[in-house]
Formats: C-alpha cells, sequence, structure tokens
C-alpha cells in the first residue's frame, strides 16, 4: 500500500457493539487530511456506523459501547477532555435526506451560530455569504435569502444543508450518502462541489454508488460484515484490488 499523509484521522483497532450486535470489526485506518474518503460496501457492512463514531453520534443511542480509539489529530475523540458538543462543531455531518428547518434559507445557514449567542449581523452576514458560495448555492438563492428553504428544490436543500455544515468553519465533513435521493444532474452538482470543498475540509463520504466513489474519492475503504477488507487510493480498489471479496463486490457478483 502506497505510503500516506501525515494521517489526520487515525481509527485504531476499533470495535463497536449495539447491544449484542458487533457492528464494527477490529477496524484500522488512517484518513489523511483535505482529500476525500469514501466508505463502500453492502447494506449493513458498517460503514454508516463507523462515519457516525467519527463525530460521536452514535452516543445518541443506547446500549452502545466500544473498544480501540479514533483519533482526531492525535487526540482521542474518547478523551475524558473532549467536549462532544465541540467536537461535533469541528466535524460536520451531513446526512443521506435534506433536513432543512422551517426557516428562512438565511436563518438555516446560522442556526447553530444563533444557538452560540452570535447575533451581531454584519458578521452573520458574511457567514451567510461565505458558507452558500462555499456550498455553490450563494447565485442561486442571493435575492431570497428571508424566504423558506423549503422553496428549494432537493438539490438546492442538500447543498444548504452543507452550507449549514460549514458554517462553523469545522475541520471535518462527514456525508452520509448525501446524493441518494437526488436526481442525476443535482448528484453531479454535489460531487463537483466536494472536489471543491476538499481544499479546505477533510471529507469522508459513504456511498453505495460506486460511479460516485470513483469520480470523487481519493482512497475508498471497502467494507463487509463489520470488517473493514480493503483500503487503498481509490485506482487501486476498483482497478486492481488485491482482495477477492473485493473485486467481486466492484464487478456486482453481491450487493
Amino acid at each position: 500500500m502506497p505510503a500516506l499523509n501525515p494521517a489526520y484521522i487515525n481509527v485504531q483497532d476499533f470495535n463497536f457493539w449495539y447491544g449484542p450486535k458487533h457492528a464494527i470489526k477490529s477496524v484500522s485506518m488512517a484518513i489523511p487530511e483535505c482529500q476525500v474518503t469514501a466508505f463502500i460496501g453492502p447494506s449493513g457492512c458498517g460503514k454508516s456506523t463507523l462515519l457516525r463514531n467519527l463525530n460521536r453520534m452514535n452516543d445518541l443511542v443506547d446500549g452502545v459501547r466500544h473498544s480501540g480509539d479514533i483519533t482526531l489529530n492525535g487526540t482521542s475523540l474518547y478523551d475524558p477532555s473532549v467536549e462532544v458538543i465541540s467536537l461535533r462543531k469541528r466535524v460536520g455531518m451531513v446526512f443521506q435526506k435534506s433536513n432543512p428547518f422551517a426557516k428562512s434559507i438565511y436563518e438555516n445557514v446560522i442556526f447553530s451560530l444563533r444557538v452560540a449567542g452570535q447575533n451581531k449581523k454584519s458578521e452573520l452576514d458574511e457567514v451567510v455569504e461565505r458558507s452558500l458560495a462555499g456550498a455553490a448555492l450563494w447565485d442561486e438563492v442571493k435575492d431570497r435569502l428571508h424566504e423558506s428553504a423549503y422553496g428549494l428544490s432537493g438539490g438546492q436543500m442538500q447543498r444548504l444543508c452543507i452550507a449549514r455544515a460549514i458554517a462553523n468553519r469545522p475541520q471535518i465533513l462527514l456525508m452520509d450518502e448525501p446524493c441518494a435521493a437526488l436526481d442525476p444532474i443535482a448528484t453531479l452538482k454535489i460531487e463537483d462541489l466536494i472536489q471543491d470543498l476538499k481544499k479546505e475540509f477533510t471529507i469522508v463520504i459513504v456511498t453505495h454508488n460506486m460511479h460516485q466513489a470513483t469520480r470523487c474519492a481519493d482512497r475508498t475503504a471497502f467494507f463487509y460484515l463489520g470488517e473493514l477488507v480493503e483500503y487503498d487510493t481509490t485506482g487501486v480498489i476498483f482497478n486492481t484490488p488485491a482482495q477477492d471479496r473485493t473485486e467481486a463486490y466492484i464487478r456486482g457478483l453481491f450487493s
């Protein structure tokens, strides 16, 4: 396997259980900074579970436990000094289904800043423009910022959710099948956006769409039944995989 850039996220012999279910089994991997890493594999293979552990969203589920560790820039996510709300400001999340709030476009973008008590209009205006521009949405909505977010198309809503996720300037952006509910044109816009965003953010994306992984990802990890089967550059995974199970999945022999 080729040498990585200095690891930004390190997953170290990580195991995770939902009650008695062993969902992630001894996974170790290093995710480099300012690249796109894709998690692929059949449903139920553990890829979304691992993604949600990168900002400890699974802490919200009853009866979970883990062993091993995940570090961000050398600091364990489970260190007692790590405050979870602060962690989630550093690790933004975009979900499969766009979930704008029942507020204006403007208020959607700055929601987390409002919660934190930031109310200076000039600063909020700057964040809104920067975030919407970063999500390739500013030119489409700049004249209707105070209209309901529900008036946007599905693809625009998803880009609004990306704008909301990057408003706090996180270091990492997690994307859980962000294009699953979108049409092909909207999907391509999101994929183009991902290439722009990786200049500033470390991106980890879960996708069932293997063409999307080849178009977007610098590195790809293939999971099966909770195990990390193979992890390498995307070109190697899709062209010369080392594992038979990886090749079988990519060829569509199982799903």
